[in-house]
Order: structure tokens, then sequence, then C-alpha cells
């Protein structure tokens, strides 16, 4: 509806980290990066309409089945799982969803802008993007270690410049801040000295 609504309360039946534990709407969803929120959204949106919005919007593979025996397509399927989208796939998604390309109305867009997360970088530079994060697996399915990829991708403004960008970070990490966190951070800092 807006920024603010739908809020939800955490359930302890989910059993996600201690970070993800509170009340959350649309804005805390995007920039804290909440996992059973999106849960919540699949659930409610059902199977059938989850996957025609994917076919829809294009993104990725478009596959949300899910990986038989591990993971539920419905509410797992973006969680390292069956759906999978490159760096080049997600810059040319937000190209569409910037310039109205995307199957939605206006006023779904403008929603939309209103709860991406705002970060401000050096040189008068201003970002927006969505974190995310995951953990490696082997071809068998289990843990690799502790590799972790995490993930950024938005775009920065500056007066009529617009870059939008993907990136991806990959190693062993045992940090208590998640790797999607220091993905972003770095990005913000190296942005001035990427895009002259």
């Amino acid at each position: 509806t807006n920024e603010t609504t739908p809020r939800w309360d955490y359930r302890p039946e989910w059993k996600r980290p201690k970070r993800e534990q509170m009340s959350v709407d649309p804005t805390i969803w995007e920039k804290e990066s909440i996992v059973w929120y999106s849960q919540e959204i699949t659930r409610r949106l059902g199977k059938e309409k989850f996957a025609d919005y994917v076919r829809r919007f294009d993104y990725g593979n478009a596959d949300v089945r899910g990986i038989k025996g591990r993971s539920d397509g419905l509410t797992e399927s973006w969680l390292m799982s069956s759906l999978k989208i490159s760096g080049d796939q997600q810059v040319a998604f937000l190209r569409r969803f910037l310039t109205g390309k995307l199957p939605v109305s206006q006023s779904a867009s403008d929603k939309t802008m209103a709860i991406m997360p705002k970060f401000t970088a050096a040189e008068g530079w201003q970002v927006q993007g969505k974190t995310g994060s995951g953990r490696m697996r082997t071809k068998d399915g289990k843990y690799d270690g502790d590799v972790w990829l995490g993930w950024f991708v938005g775009w920065a403004e500056k007066g009529d410049q617009r870059v939008v960008f993907a990136t991806l970070n990959v190693r062993e990490w045992t940090t208590k801040e998640p790797i999607s966190f220091a993905t972003r951070d770095a990005l913000i800092a190296d942005l001035p000295k990427l895009v002259k």
C-alpha cells in the first residue's frame, strides 16, 4: 500500500536469524533484506501468481520450482536454489524498471522507488539498491565450508548521470555482519573511482 504498509510481525516458527526477528514494513524489508517478509509475500501471492510475475518480468531463468527435496519454490526459489540471474540480467532488469518497461503500473513503480534504500556516496553521488547473500553449495547440495556470496544491485545518480550496477563478492565469511552489507558498503566507498 505504501512505505509502511503492510507491517507484519515476526513468528518464531520461521527460525530466522536474530537480526530478522522484528516487526517489518516494506521499507525495513528492503533496507535490512528480511527473508521472511519476502517469503510471506510469495505465500500470499501463491505459486501461480508468483511464477507469472517472474516470467512476465523476464527475471533470469524464471525457474521458481525450487530444488526437489531441498527447497520449496514458492518460498525459497531465489535462495541459492532454482531461480538464477546473472549480473548482466540484473542490470537489464533494473534498466527496464527505471525506464518504465516492466509490465506494472506507474503507481507500483512509484511505490517500489519509495521503499528502495538510499545511500550517499562521495562526490555528490546518490545510490539506491538492494543487497542479498547466500551460502555457496557444492554440486551435491551441501554447504561449501564458509564460502558465501554477497551482492548489491542498484543504480547511482549524480546530476543527469545514471549508472546501473550489479556487484558480487564471493569469499570465506565468518563475520556476524552479513557479507551483503559489506559488499554494498565497499561499492559505495569505491563508486566515485569506478564511474570516472
